[in-house]
């Protein structure tokens, strides 16, 4: 098996197959924290914040492990209408009303990336804005029934059903699926790392 080149900080099937897809060779590696928002803070400074701790924590594992001395990739993921986090709904009634309030609206998603080296941390972060066209309560419903909203950021995932609602996209698609392949590819390039770096 060729050598891997990164740790990914993260335990979602959908940036391992976008970081796969960038042709980077790497190993997944748990390290959970406390995604509670600080009081007062920023949807940017929270996002940022989260990617950097996941790198850390990240890193913290593969010494505590002795595993092979390698960069971590973490990322983060935040949803945000009017200034609100919308994070991942609790249950039926929050996902319900996460898309009632996303509905005919304009709303952004930060994905923040966080890349731990030898040489200290660097994070990034990458703003889209997403267009939803008016639902009617039937297709709401209809939609949280399937099950798909309940473990993504803001009650759902562009890459599933939920693209059918969306009218217009700003910025990078990858990005609100949960890791911006451009921005990801340029970070891990200049350090020498990726596809981009390989073609360099």
């Amino acid at each position: 098996m060729p050598n891997i080149q990164l740790y990914l900080a993260s335990g979602s099937p959908r940036r391992k197959e976008l970081l796969a897809q960038i042709g980077v060779l790497f190993e997944r590696i748990s390290a959970p924290i406390d995604e509670t928002p600080l009081i007062n803070e920023s949807a940017k400074d929270y996002v940022l914040r989260l990617a950097e701790l996941k790198a850390e924590a990240g890193w913290q594992v593969m010494l505590e492990q002795g595993l092979a001395p390698l960069p971590v990739l973490a990322a983060d993921t935040t949803v945000v209408l009017d200034g609100q986090i919308l994070g991942k709904p609790i249950d039926v009634m929050d996902a319900t009303a996460m898309l009632e309030q996303l509905s005919g609206r304009s709303h952004e998603v930060f994905t923040s990336l966080g890349l731990r080296t030898a040489t200290g941390i660097e994070v990034l972060l990458s703003v889209s804005t997403v267009t939803f066209m008016a639902l009617s309560p039937a297709q709401i419903a209809a939609y949280v029934t399937s099950g798909e909203p309940m473990d993504k950021a803001g009650s759902y995932g562009i890459q599933g059903t939920a693209g059918l609602f969306i009218s217009n996209l700003q910025g990078s698609y990858s990005g609100v699926m949960g890791l911006p392949l451009h921005d990801t590819a340029t970070l891990l390039a200049r350090h020498g790392l990726g596809l981009l770096a390989a073609l360099s």
